[in-house]
């Protein structure tokens, strides 16, 4: 349901020199639009009534022409817009999309050209976009640089990474304007954009000012353009856009009409707001998908950890493939014996998971084409219809149909994209034809083609074709080391989930601080969920087969919150069956909490600190909650208010025990129960890097 309440239209005759002014519908958020003495749209932002963003230039600049200087406003039309959309899946079963619109058209002459500002304003947040409508002159343009700046009033505090064309697999820093170069000297030498020179950090980030304000910056409706970076001013405290290029340093190839993403500020002085926060998503387009019924969030465990935890097992069938050059025929190469992609071993998984509720099984290692990794520099080529040898595919996608388990695909490119467009069809009819209707993808390595970046315009584009064509074969998909997310998820819900980050896999490869979940729902959660991989109970574990110790960053009771702190409509349980069968009092929390919800109420959170959150199950009365803490103890105050009131509920409460800690104790939990009711509010005491995970069942 949508309601216009305002409409404006003027035209050049009635608009006057002064600046333009638009307010959220609650009146916190005021935007100031301007065009300067030169003719360059300026932009500035207050947050009840203290500037926030200070005056910043806007334009885009290209071979062909420029959108920077020389414009005049010659018409500007306004709107505001309350509606509420109803989600596939998602933290609630319908969501409010309000705000005040402003879309200025300005015009420059010698040479002519057009463009329009577009700006929504909501309670929540700003977002804005670049639209270039059909020129007089060329409308086929070679996209150099994004002018956007991003204006700051002080020495913020920022929670930022690394700015990299490649990856995102980066720690978190907690720093500010003036001590970031410091902060980032560490990943200086690992970052493509730093080689650039200067100080540059990824999107989406956020920024805390001293009253306390915050502000997460990112984008929206990343389409047929490359990802935003952000350059950063240290001294003026200031940041500017910084789009991946290709390596012959073009921004993008684009041909007009043309609307660049939205970039996107969120805006509280509740830290809540920024995690409950749904402006990215309300600004993609709707889902374009007529019939989503086969859209099915799911829980999935998988042939893929013990490759990871020093037990010597291989993705790849044989030692000897590459000794062998021309060698195609699979059935004439001796198997290393470490393989676990095999039949027995994923007809174990299969039983597991049919026997603890469980709906899928990802096997990893699956196919032809792994023994090329060693050498993926040169060939890279995987095979997505030719299993190996000793993975009986026939039998096994019978029998998971048998047990009522769906086998999840994975294909791991090695980064050859051009390669995975030419099989896309036949891979993807290959899964139809064998009854599988998810698959997990990977781009791990530099990209092919050679000129591209992760995140580049190629790859984007890359990125939303291989989900377009999911669509059509009705198939969802976990995409890894792909784009960041900016909220396409909306419109394209069969993209359930994405890595795009530092995941749980690096509990294997030296472990994640505790405080590093603490801060990815403030961050790279606000454009889409992520596959993180929870669920882990054995938390020492050798490190990538080389003999190393690895302590993950958490308590046992900790891995069960971050089912409630990371939501994802595709959520792993990630550790070894043998693993859960020896504790399988807590692993009942994880057969037992939803994948979908239809409301979520974050109670407590401060970023890189903690985080309390409770959501109400899609298909029941139950509520979740879990709480998280960084490697400081400390009490969580749970609120129950928003339990139906008169109606008493008995929580199960999986929690760290009195002696529990991240690195010293991480498997000491114990699970108790208590009634409660809406008056209640629960004192939960979390470990030094725990956590508390409860369910709330109706009486």
């Amino acid at each position: 349901m949508m309601k216009i309440l305002m409409t404006l239209l003027m035209s050049a005759a009635t608009l006057s020199a002064a600046a333009v002014d638009i307010s959220s519908p609650d009146g916190a958020l005021r935007l100031n639009v301007d065009v300067d003495a030169a003719g360059t749209p300026v932009y500035s932002l207050d947050y009840k009534g203290k500037q926030l963003v200070a005056p910043g230039k806007l334009g885009l600049s290209a071979d062909e022409t420029r959108f920077t200087d020389g414009f005049r406003i010659v018409g500007m039309d306004t709107v505001t817009v309350d509606r509420t959309w109803k989600p596939v899946w998602g933290e609630y079963d319908k969501v409010r999309d309000h705000f005040r619109e402003l879309a200025l058209h300005l015009r420059a002459e010698n040479p002519d050209r057009e463009l329009i500002l577009r700006f929504r304003v909501f309670n929540d947040g700003l977002g804005f976009r670049y639209e270039l409508p059909v020129q007089k002159g060329s409308n086929y343009l070679t996209l150099r640089d994004e002018l956007t700046e991003f204006n700051f009033t002080g020495d913020h505090k920022l929670y930022c990474i690394p700015g990299d064309y490649d990856t995102d697999e980066y720690l978190w820093s907690e720093t500010s304007f003036s001590a970031l170069p410091q902060a980032l000297g560490n990943y200086r030498r690992h970052s493509e954009a730093q080689r650039t020179g200067g100080t540059t950090i990824q999107t989406p980030m956020l920024m805390k000012t001293a009253d306390p304000v915050y502000v997460n910056i990112h984008e929206a409706a990343l389409d047929g353009y490359p990802a935003m970076l952000l350059d950063v001013d240290t001294e003026k405290n200031a940041m500017s856009a910084h789009l991946v290029p290709d390596r012959l340093g073009v921004s993008a190839y684009l041909q007009l009409p043309f609307n660049t993403p939205w970039r996107t500020l969120i805006v509280s002085d509740d830290a809540r707001d920024i995690l409950a926060s749904q402006l990215v998503l309300n600004l993609n387009e709707p889902c374009k998908i007529e019939d989503t019924s086969w859209i099915k969030p799911m829980k999935f465990m998988g042939v893929w950890w013990e490759m990871f935890t020093g037990n010597q097992k291989t993705w790849a069938y044989s030692d000897d493939y590459l000794a062998k050059p021309g060698v195609t025929d699979y059935s004439k190469l001796k198997p290393n014996g470490r393989h676990p992609a095999n039949t027995e071993n994923v007809k174990k998984y299969i039983d597991f998971a049919a026997d603890n509720g469980i709906d899928g099984v990802l096997v990893e290692g699956w196919n032809e084409g792994w023994e090329d990794w060693a050498s993926f520099r040169k060939n890279r080529q995987f095979l997505f219809d030719k299993p190996y040898p000793d993975f009986d595919l026939p039998y096994l996608r019978d029998y998971a149909k048998e047990k009522g388990v769906k086998l999840i695909m994975h294909h791991e490119t090695a980064a050859n994209a051009a390669d995975y467009e030419l099989q896309l069809d036949r891979a993807f009819q290959f899964m139809k034809d064998n009854n599988y209707d998810a698959v997990k993808t990977g781009y791990v390595g530099a990209i092919i083609p050679r000129s591209e970046h992760h995140t580049s315009q190629w790859m984007v584009d890359h990125a939303r074709h291989v989900i377009e064509r999911a669509a059509d074969y009705k198939i969802m998909v976990d995409s890894h080391e792909a784009p960041r997310p900016t909220g396409l998820c909306r419109t394209y819900p069969n993209w359930l989930a994405q890595e795009s980050a530092r995941g749980g896999e690096f509990e294997s490869m030296g472990g994640n601080p505790p405080s590093h979940t603490c801060m990815l729902p403030f961050t790279r959660l606000k454009g889409g969920p992520m596959d993180y991989t929870p669920g882990l109970f054995e938390t020492r574990m050798s490190y990538y087969n080389e003999g190393k110790d690895s302590q993950a960053g958490t308590t046992l009771a900790r891995q069960l919150a971050l089912y409630l702190t990371m939501p994802s409509p595709m959520q792993m349980a990630c550790d070894l069956p043998e693993n859960y069968q020896r504790f399988p009092d807590a692993f009942q929390f994880i057969k037992d909490v939803p994948v979908d919800w239809s409301d979520s109420k974050y109670l407590e959170a401060e970023p890189n600190r903690y985080i309390t959150v409770a959501r109400r199950d899609k298909n029941s009365d139950d509520w979740f909650v879990g709480a998280i803490t960084d490697e400081n103890p400390r009490t969580a105050t749970i609120d129950l208010s928003f339990l139906p009131k008169g109606e008493k509920f008995e929580a199960t409460i999986y929690e760290d025990a009195p002696d529990a800690h991240w690195k010293d104790n991480p498997q000491a939990y114990r699970i108790r129960k208590v009634e409660v009711d809406s008056r209640k509010k629960l004192k939960q005491p979390l470990a030094a890097g725990g956590g508390a995970a409860i369910m709330l069942r109706k009486k």
